[in-house]
């Protein structure tokens, strides 16, 4: 196995593993369903699931693969890396971290900067 084609896959089947065991799809996955999800043949992609399994980020299970803790981490790390400007706020909207998430009233003070338009309740 190339170590680069190796590092893609990992990458790839960690993502959709966690975003299908983040939106309750599947805990377990098996490697035909993987395969589906990833648009390629489950002979092409069980060895390196196997590996990934030997590696420690994967778990066999009775009917498929779960993620270890250490799978889930770096599943979670690589999806927010791959859609981190899909997922970051637009223009002109603020983010988690903002101070408008404090009171209700703030949170109306910071519409009215952001957009010039006041909120009434």
């Amino acid at each position: 196995m190339d170590e680069l084609e190796v590092l893609r896959v990992r990458d790839e089947v960690l993502q959709a593993m966690y975003w299908m065991h983040s939106e309750r799809l599947s805990e377990s996955p098996t490697g035909e369903e993987l395969a589906r999800f990833l648009a390629v043949p489950a002979a092409t992609l069980a060895p390196y699931l196997e590996r990934f399994a030997d590696d420690g980020l994967l778990e066999p299970v009775v009917a498929g693969y779960r993620l270890t803790e250490r799978g889930l981490d770096a599943g979670k790390r690589t999806f927010a890396e791959e859609f981190a400007d899909m997922t970051k706020p637009g223009h002109g909207e603020c983010d988690d971290d903002c101070w408008c998430h404090d009171s209700p009233e703030e949170a109306a003070r910071c519409l009215e900067e952001r957009t010039g338009e006041t909120h009434v309740h």
